[in-house]
């Protein structure tokens, strides 16, 4: 699992992914915004679900910021001033 997101199979199922969804994030375009995709995200966690990894069907092309909805605990979270 460590290296899965560095692989050559999950790279070339990213790209294929946001090719299909046209780079396009697929939250904003539900609420009629266009919002360029630079993220796959796993709509069943790849932590819990291993075996959909690759499967297109549990793949999904975000922006950041909707990813960062999804997994807030993932977001880089600011530090506040002393």
């Amino acid at each position: 699992m460590a290296g899965f997101y560095t692989s050559g199979k999950w790279l070339r199922k990213k790209e294929r992914v946001l090719k299909r969804d046209k780079h396009l994030c697929q939250d904003c375009k539900r609420y009629g915004r266009k919002t360029e995709a630079a993220l796959v995200h796993h709509v069943k966690p790849f932590e819990e679900y291993p075996e959909l990894g690759l499967a297109e069907e549990n793949l999904i092309s975000l922006c950041e910021a909707c990813h960062n909805k999804r997994h807030p605990e993932k977001a880089k979270k600011r530090i506040p001033p002393p």
